[in-house]
């Protein structure tokens, strides 16, 4: 394989677990644009739907796939509705995650007061949303031998981010689910089943536009402090997390593994001098 032709997902029928999220529907088009055939995985018919209709619009194949990561017998169901549709599985987006307000510490609040419930809800969801999903279809790519698994972290686990407790211990965890599962893979499988993390930094999305911007349009304060320990000074655009997620499934990384890749705009490097 030379040049180009090593970024490129053709042929591959690759899952994304919420993919009917903000982030989901730029990683969905921009994996269906590489060649791949995309199974747009979430429990948003409608939405789902919408990510399938772009992705056919734009030339590329795609199915809606109905299920709760969190629900084993489910993920079951899904990889074999992916298997009757495409005939094998060759990666997996772990991209379903996200926060709960009950599992944050708001700065007035008694850092004693949290609330356990939320945050164990916020920890299964990011971290046993990962898990489980990897346990079903990484089975299926064990099976065939070969296969990209691509988990989902945040700077939160690089440098601690204020108020949100539950969403950082549950992507610290998930580098060394990462970690763990990639050294186990890897010698188990002789290097044909590889496991990395991409970690994305503060990207302005419509869901996420309230919490960052004011109503006339300038940042907030924890926007604008995100904003100012950057060096590009400014956040970032959910388009410029496709490039690197699509290297991570492509042969291109192919010696890749247990790695994990933050695109910050360099707010993990910045020192704030």
């Amino acid at each position: 394989m030379e040049g180009l032709e090593k970024f490129s997902l053709k042929e591959k029928v690759i899952v994304i677990t919420g993919a009917t999220g903000v982030l989901g529907a730029a990683w969905s088009l921009a994996v269906a644009k590489a060649g791949a055939k995309v199974a747009v995985l979430g429990r948003n018919k409608e939405r789902a739907e919408e990510r399938v209709a772009a992705i056919e619009a734009a030339g590329g194949e795609a199915i809606a796939v109905l299920a709760d990561v969190l629900n084993e017998a489910e993920m079951e169901a899904a990889k074999e509705q992916v298997l009757r549709a495409w005939g094998s599985i060759d990666g997996i987006v772990n991209a379903a995650g996200g926060n709960l307000p009950g599992a944050t510490i708001q700065p007035d609040q008694d850092i004693f007061d949290l609330n356990i419930e939320d945050t164990r809800k916020a920890v299964d969801l990011n971290l046993f949303g990962t898990i489980i999903p990897t346990k079903v279809f990484g089975r299926e790519m064990a099976e065939r031998g070969k296969g990209v698994i691509i988990n989902i972290s945040s700077i939160s686990a690089q440098r601690p981010l204020t108020r949100v407790l539950g969403y950082t211990v549950a992507k610290t965890a998930i580098e060394g689910y990462t970690k763990w599962m990639a050294v186990e893979l890897g010698l188990r499988y002789g290097g044909k089943i590889r496991v990395n993390a991409l970690a994305p930094g503060v990207f302005l999305t419509e869901q996420n536009r309230t919490l960052l911007l004011n109503p006339d349009g300038s940042p907030t304060d924890r926007a604008q402090r995100f904003i100012t320990n950057t060096p590009y000074q400014r956040l970032g655009d959910p388009e410029e997390l496709t490039g690197t997620l699509v290297y991570l499934l492509s042969d291109a990384s192919a010696f890749m593994n247990g790695e994990t890749v933050i695109v910050d705009g360099g707010f993990s490097a910045y020192s704030g001098v």
